[in-house]
């Protein structure tokens, strides 16, 4: 129609979910003219930390056949790494570096292939505010705004929390600030401390030993248990179990009905992981259906053991870490940091306290990679744009400290228990929802249909 108003929505991060919202909505056919801004406060777009190009060459730790972009086609992904290298498989674990310019090729295509009515803007620039009142606009560094029809928060991964609980670690000389990035002039002849026994833990040996292959490396993390190697089970749930699951009201409950599933799945020659897999693609029902005070005690006795499960690594990954405990040039250790300070000589003094002692032990090493996990806790959060939409109540912290308040399809949910209609949030902060919002498949799920919303509502709205 002539004279019909453009539609702008406003995509705050560039990272895996606000580049899948913006491919989906291009893709996606337009009810009347749409001008869709990404905005990205760094340098690359389409990458996020995740798939960002870095020295070491990271491996994703799935395999190419389960790392689709896009749900309709499962083998895509799997296909454009075919095109650039002949001889992948289907169970391959490819570069993380790779799966970046997977996800740029998807955005600049989508953009070619979108209606003539639909525009792609992308902005580097950062968003320090997003004005909700009489009208909305997001607010820019420079003060100038850009009004908005719906505003997608995709800020991607928050900072690790600090292990120390006097706070000491924060910002100190010898400490990481990103963990996949080497500090500058740290004595490599002398031990690295990685806090945390998960992936990111498994990355920065890896990349530690190309450059170091002698370095002593300690790991200190609360129950001191590393990740079991990803295998190419059935990723599909099975019918037996699934339903008797989703009811579960208790985490006594869960963990019986879970532990039963492994064990019949095994009679019938079966692997673990499919349970796994089971549970994870029931989470989301499992977790609303359980009291706070289930879920307080999921997080307290279960979660360490459920993340350390549900997050693999590839087996030849897996394998050198064995190796590596094994001679003893890594050294793991369940418990917890208590202090860390620094000595004249330039090494920093890591005291930590065993798991079940009482009696606190000494590292001395000349550098800390903290590998404890991103904190999703909003009330810890340092970021400019979540403290002030905190403060103003826009948003909210959930009860748990697992993420933001939202309803469907992520509207985000405001401190008094308002819903802040056109204001969405996508990533995974949407765990203290839905749980399970922190892998590629589930954050795919919800940018999908977050993006189909968008477009289905300004229809109605016609």
């Amino acid at each position: 129609m002539i004279g019909e108003s453009q539609r702008t929505i406003v995509i705050v991060g560039a990272g895996y979910c606000g580049t899948l919202v913006a491919i989906n909505l291009l893709r996606e056919a337009a009810a009347r003219p749409l001008r869709v801004v990404l905005v990205e406060r760094g340098t690359a777009v389409a990458r996020g930390v995740a798939y960002a190009a870095r020295d070491y060459p990271y491996v994703l730790n799935v395999p190419a056949s389960a790392m689709s972009a896009t749900s309709s086609d499962p083998d895509e992904f799997l296909r454009y790494a075919q095109q650039h290298y002949p001889s992948v498989r289907a169970e391959d674990f490819l570069p993380r570096e790779l799966y970046g310019d997977y996800l740029d090729e998807l955005l600049r295509n989508a953009a070619a292939r979108s209606r003539a009515n639909v525009e792609l803007a992308l902005r580097r620039d950062t968003v320090v505010d997003v004005i909700t009142d009489h009208g909305l606009a997001v607010k820019f560094s420079d003060g100038t705004q850009m009004p908005a029809d719906d505003v997608v928060l995709a800020l991607g991964n928050p900072p690790a929390a600090n292990p120390c609980r006097d706070g000491t670690l924060t910002a100190m000389v010898g400490v990481r600030p990103d963990p996949w990035t080497p500090l500058e002039g740290a004595d490599s002849s002398k031990p690295l401390l990685i806090i945390g026994s998960g992936l990111t833990m498994a990355d920065v040996v890896c990349a530690t030993l190309a450059k170091t292959p002698q370095r002593r490396i300690y790991v200190v993390s609360r129950h001191g248990l590393i990740p079991p190697e990803q295998t190419s089970f059935q990723r599909t749930p099975v019918a037996l179990g699934g339903r008797r699951l989703a009811t579960a009201t208790s985490v006594r409950r869960l963990m019986a009905d879970t532990r039963k599933l492994v064990r019949e799945l095994q009679r019938l020659g079966g692997d673990w992981r499919t349970a796994i897999a089971t549970v994870r693609h029931a989470a989301p029902s499992i977790w609303r259906a359980l009291p706070l005070t289930e879920r307080r005690r999921f997080l307290r006795h279960v979660r360490s053991y459920w993340d350390i499960h549900r997050h693999r690594l590839p087996g030849a990954v897996r394998a050198r870490i064995e190796a590596l405990h094994a001679s003893g040039q890594l050294r793991l250790h369940a418990g917890r940091i208590v202090n860390v300070e620094s000595s004249s000589s330039g090494e920093l003094n890591v005291q930590w306290r065993p798991r079940r002692q009482s009696i606190a032990l000494t590292l001395r090493v000349s550098e800390i990679a903290n590998c404890t996990g991103p904190d999703y806790d909003v009330r810890r959060s340092a970021d400019p744009l979540l403290c002030t939409l905190a403060a103003r109540g826009t948003l909210a912290a959930d009860e748990l400290g697992l993420g933001l308040r939202t309803g469907p399809y992520g509207v985000v949910i405001g401190s008094r228990g308002q819903t802040e209609r056109r204001l969405y949030y996508v990533g995974p902060m949407l765990r203290s929802m839905h749980w399970e919002a922190t892998a590629a498949a589930e954050l795919r799920g919800h940018a999908e249909a977050l993006a189909r919303h968008l477009v289905v509502q300004d229809r109605r709205t016609r």
